[in-house]
């Protein structure tokens, strides 16, 4: 403040002896009215001492000195002992807080505390308003014209009013702040109680009734009126809580106390969330989590803001709102919201929104695991996704999810694939357009390309009914392909109706609904060809050709054929035919052939039986005659068939001389053809004859040439047995495992596999007595097959291009992959032509690595020095 000194001197000594009465009044009176508890007896002499000093152009002085003396009384009196209260809750965050007792304690404590330094702020202020009433007077006694006190009054309270927040602010303990969190969180969660105490917490009460609602009121009315409104019937409890945040907020705590309830609200609505969402996939809980973000934050906030009186803006469109409100809100007995309201309200969806979401694709992998039961939470996560816009957070999450827990070496292809195949379902939800799930497949397509078994797995999971049927639609036991196909066709026909349907008025309205792709999205992929988001084509692109699964089907579709015993391949014409939708007629051509020998195989069977009554009795065959009716063949076009595995057997010679008459038959009938047998091919059904019972048995022609050895004598040495069946005697020997383990034969063991002994027993053991064994026992039991796998045949194909591999190496030396693909195709050209893929070539040149015949190094094959 700057003083003129020249002033004293035009000052008589008179004044300046009025001045230093007035001014020792004015203090002495400060002094009185703020230390005086009350006393107010010093008011005239305070006021007429102001006036005097004021009068002689001291205004400022007595202002400065008066706020001063406030400002040092509320800090000795109100300030220091507000804070004394909390010093015992120094370490609240390490408080029992489970301890009512001591929560209800801290929460007397706080309201004592701030009613007590309320009081004397309030104080203070009549106090100040003396002084501002005393300023006015003197205005009045030397004005000519209007008056303007309020600028004055209005100045020195604001003066005021920082002054008590600087103080409590630049005291303010660490604490405080938790200790107001708590206070707010544990009063909250009072009042939740008190208005779902119809209801039990969490997913129990949804689960138990899906149509679970809030009694979300009708009509808030603020005065506890209405009797269907759950806060007003509370009011007492939302009134102790506003009167506390109004004493916060006349204390200058105005964002602390904000800050404070928000927290405890965002804290009891993300409890709420993940009660409700963690674990439960199968109950959408979205509309839930809504329905009680009305009923219980937006309730109490709309009282509070009633109760401090900040409820009253109804102009929401005045000022900038969120673009998250693109929808109009709804507030169930609330009229015209103020725009604060609208703010919390947008403010909690998100964040529910957000939590749901973090939640969910937490726990992504095993929602996909339990897909479709788990479509609710897919349909959850998507509205989510929708509305925060957080899609590669989704896309980071789950891939990492992918690499660590699926794709490993401990997880069987067969899990990976179907795996994949509901990653495809529920994200084809989640996105239509399928550009994140272009990011998230690819990792997965990248392992499965590694992997031996893919394309088997892939064959088996598209044509088996092993009950993956993910769309809860049809029979259990339909194969994926159906599925596929079903879906197929129903999406065929909604464009065919979206195509008819389609007007110019309704073509405009989807003109202008058109959104661009997003930023992921990938540039060689159309919209309209992005959207139709194809799981076979997906499936196949892994592979990499659709030759390659079709060569495998056809080699599976082999295997099933030939361990027929009957000609039952209904579900075998079904597959086939739907394959023929998908990969075209000409690619399985060779596989319809193969089912219409079955076919043909039926009934030439029939022709062949129908004329055996030109088959007579030989009388120069001893014993009963075995007749045509016990042989079903298959008669397969070689030429068209996957190669088949040979092996040399010797059969009984009864049964040979069947397989003689049942092939002159055909030849009878079919002249010039004539019948190949394949005699280790296909099932025996025999029945054995033990002393106390018979058991029925359906083996192997390899089996069954064995055990009808044993007709001849009941005691066999290895090597004998082996000579008679025509097979080497370590192949007897695992082949007789099947019989001893029946209980049939016994083996009496030796040092030399040549050396043991195999005995039929007379009576069957106590643990075999189960009668008739209905399946094909012994079948595979080394893991055979019928027919030659494709890698097999793929090897036998390549073994006449390996002496050009070699001698490529021997002349150019180190080469790569692609290079002596290249070479192969250019000098190849005579039959057989080379006509193998990149990766055929590479899986045999694999195959002559593990053979030691090649050496690779630096990407470039080398021949094996």
């Amino acid at each position: 403040m700057l003083v003129d000194p020249t002033i004293l001197d035009s000052l008589s000594e008179q004044t300046i002896g009025e001045i230093l009465q007035s001014w020792n009044a004015f203090v002495s009176g400060t002094e009185i009215l703020l230390c005086g508890n009350g006393d107010l007896s010093a008011a005239c002499e305070f006021a007429s001492s102001a006036t005097i000093l004021c009068r002689n152009g001291l205004r400022s002085l007595l202002e400065d000195h008066f706020l001063q003396y406030l400002e040092d009384t509320f800090m000795a009196r109100a300030v220091l002992k507000f804070w004394q209260h909390f010093d015992k809750y120094s370490d609240v965050l390490r408080l029992d807080l489970k301890n009512q007792i001591l929560v209800e304690q801290l929460q007397e404590e706080l309201c004592s505390s701030l009613e007590e330094i309320c009081s004397e702020n309030n104080y203070q202020e009549k106090c100040l308003v003396m002084l501002i009433h005393a300023l006015q007077l003197y205005e009045e006694s030397i004005a000519t014209g209007k008056i303007n006190s309020g600028h004055h009054e209005s100045n020195l309270l604001s003066r005021y009013r920082l002054m008590v927040s600087s103080v409590l602010l630049t005291t303010l303990p660490s604490h405080f702040p938790e200790v107001l969190r708590l206070y707010f969180k544990h009063k909250l969660e009072e009042l939740n109680t008190m208005i779902a105490v119809n209801y039990k917490d969490g997913m129990e009460s949804l689960n138990n009734d899906r149509n679970l609602k809030y009694n979300v009121p009708d009509e808030m009315n603020i005065d506890g009126s209405h009797p269907e409104s759950a806060v007003s019937k509370n009011y007492t409890l939302v009134k102790s809580i506003g009167k506390v945040v109004l004493d916060l907020r006349n204390l200058g705590f105005t964002a602390l106390t904000e800050d404070a309830y928000a927290s405890s609200i965002i804290q009891l609505l993300k409890a709420k969330v993940q009660n409700l969402a963690v674990d439960d996939y199968r109950t959408p809980v979205l509309q839930f989590i809504k329905e009680w973000i009305q009923a219980v934050p937006l309730q109490f906030l709309h009282a509070l803001l009633c109760y401090l009186g900040d409820s009253f803006d109804n102009d929401v469109s005045s000022g900038p709102i969120s673009p998250l409100a693109s929808r109009p809100l709804s507030y169930p007995g609330i009229d015209a919201p103020s725009e604060g309201l609208v703010r919390w309200q947008l403010r909690l969806e998100y964040f529910a929104y957000e939590k749901l979401q973090d939640l969910r694709i937490g726990k992504l992998f095993e929602i996909i695991v339990d897909y479709p039961d788990s479509s609710p939470a897919i349909e959850d996560l998507k509205q989510c996704l929708e509305y925060t816009g957080q899609h590669s957070k989704l896309v980071d999450s789950f891939i990492s999810s992918l690499r660590y827990r699926l794709l490993t070496a401990g997880a069987s292809t067969n899990d990976i694939l179907h795996q994949y195949v509901s990653t495809i379902k529920a994200l084809r939800t989640i996105d239509p357009t399928g550009v994140f799930l272009e990011a998230v497949g690819e990792p997965i397509r990248d392992y499965l390309r590694g992997r031996k078994d893919t394309i088997k797995c892939i064959v088996t999971m598209l044509t088996d009914g092993s009950g993956i049927n993910s769309s809860g639609m049809g029979n259990t036991g339909d194969s994926l392909l159906e599925e596929l196909n079903r879906e197929a066709e129903n999406q065929e026909t909604a464009d065919t109706d979206d195509d008819i349907n389609v007007d110019d008025k309704q073509a405009w309205v989807n003109a202008e609904r058109w959104e661009p792709d997003p930023i992921e999205a990938d540039p060689l992929r159309g919209s309209r060809q992005r959207g139709k988001i194809d799981i076979l084509e997906m499936l196949v692109s892994i592979i990499g050709s659709k030759d390659q699964l079709v060569n495998e089907y056809r080699v599976m579709l082999a295997e099933k054929l030939l361990n027929k015993s009957d000609y039952d391949i209904d579900s075998e014409i079904r597959t086939l035919e739907l394959l023929k939708i998908h990969f075209g007629e000409s690619s399985m051509q060779k596989c319809e052939i193969m089912v219409n020998d079955l076919i043909s195989s039926k009934r030439m069977n029939a022709n062949i039986k129908a004329s055996k009554s030109q088959l007579a009795m030989n009388g120069s065959e001893q014993g009963e005659t075995m007749s045509l009716d016990l042989v079903d063949a298959t008669i397969i076009s070689m030429n068209f068939w996957p190669p088949i595995q040979e092996e040399s057997l010797h059969l009984p010679l009864p049964v040979e001389q069947l397989l003689s008459d049942y092939a002159e038959r055909f030849h009878e009938i079919k002249t010039p053809r004539k019948l190949l047998w394949k005699k280790y091919l296909g099932i025996v059904k025999l029945e054995l004859h033990f002393d106390d019972r018979n058991v029925e048995f359906s083996v192997t022609p390899l089996h069954a040439a064995i055990i009808m050895q044993f007709q001849e004598k009941t005691s066999w040495a290895s090597k004998s047995l082996a000579a008679a069946v025509g097979l080497p005697v370590d192949i007897l020997n695992k082949r007789m495992s099947f019989w001893i383990s029946k209980g049939v034969i016994t083996d009496s063991g030796g040092a030399d596999s040549g050396d043991r002994v195999f005995t039929l027993v007379d009576d069957l053991t106590d643990t075999n007595r189960n009668g008739i064994s209905n399946e094909a026992e012994g079948m595979d039991e080394e893991g055979e097959s019928s027919v030659a796998s494709v890698e097999e045949q793929l090897q036998k194909e390549m073994t006449i291009y390996q002496k050009f591999i070699e001698g490529m190496l021997t002349n150019f030396g180190g080469m790569p992959l692609d290079r002596i693909h290249n070479t192969l195709k250019m000098f190849c050209v005579a039959e057989p032509t080379y006509d193998k893929s990149l990766q055929e070539l590479q899986s045999f040149l694999s195959v002559l690595r593990a053979e030691e015949k090649l050496d690779m190094r630096d990407g470039h094959y080398y021949l094996k020095k």
